[in-house]
């Protein structure tokens, strides 16, 4: 067996070598944290479908009952309002669970030398198991409302990507920076609450004035839940500015998370 040793401070190359080998890392990382969050729980993974559907609910009553929001066609509001619900809980699950997870994971990090990549990716490997949780019960509802999938569902793996590379980017960034700065802690649970009124989860993004459309778009978001709901219900004509600005902007948000967590990586265990 070929001996492998990672050491800090080594060439980019050899880091990336290093993750291939102890690829089965991420793996267990991930299987660690589905039971402790749904250790002593009474329902477990259940909760992976409770969450959105419940989430669903209110978005539903707030949207089309109170502010009287319709959707598009023949499509039930609610099954519309899960479509965006979908990526968008990945990605929020995703965000919060990274941006925690150097710090809750202190005693290893100090005292043990791996990848730390491993550490916020497997966080976002474990939201994604919770978002296919999640896409069976979408599947299920689209089943009993007699809601057929559009033809565009064979893209719907590109925008599935689309997403997991907008939760990894913005997981490496906060996971970062939440180590030299713990005010993160109380400012990212309020870019999620705010992320979900400014992102088109409880309305189609074809209501916000044509004028202001692009520049809505900035949001990456944005462009995620529109391709979702495109390729699985096939409503509307996707906004292609928009969906433009979408893959260049992950693309930046991957690329610089990455850049900022290889940077800052090496006084991890002296600042945490």
């Amino acid at each position: 067996m070929k001996e492998i040793t990672i050491e800090a401070g080594r060439g980019e190359k050899q880091y990336w070598q290093d993750i291939w080998g102890y690829r089965e890392l991420f793996y267990f990382l991930a299987w660690r944290n589905i039971l402790v969050r749904y250790k002593q729980t009474v329902i477990g993974v259940a909760w992976a479908v409770l969450r959105p559907l419940l989430t669903v609910l209110v978005l539903t009553f707030v949207f089309q009952r109170v502010a009287g929001m319709k959707s598009e066609g023949a499509v039930p509001y609610s099954i519309m309002v899960f479509c965006g619900m979908l990526p968008w809980q990945f990605f929020a699950t995703a965000f919060m669970e990274s941006g925690n997870s150097l710090v809750s994971n202190a005693g290893m990090i100090s005292k043990v030398y791996f990848p730390r990549l491993a550490v916020p990716v497997s966080s976002v490997i474990t939201s994604f198991i919770d978002f296919l949780v999640s896409g069976v019960l979408l599947a299920l509802l689209m089943a009993v409302f007699g809601v057929v999938p559009s033809p565009m569902i064979v893209a719907l793996p590109l925008f599935i990507l689309l997403a997991f590379a907008t939760a990894l980017g913005a997981g490496l960034w906060v996971s970062a920076l939440m180590v030299r700065y713990r005010d993160f802690r109380f400012i990212v649970p309020f870019v999620v609450q705010f992320g979900l009124y400014l992102s088109p989860v409880g309305f189609s993004a074809i209501a916000v004035p044509e004028k202001y459309r692009l520049l809505y778009s900035l949001n990456p978001m944005v462009g995620v839940i529109d391709g979702f709901r495109w390729a699985i219900l096939g409503q509307k004509a996707l906004y292609w500015p928009g969906l433009g600005l979408a893959f260049a902007g992950v693309a930046v948000l991957l690329v610089t998370g990455v850049w900022y967590f290889r940077k800052t990586e090496r006084t991890f265990a002296d600042v945490i």
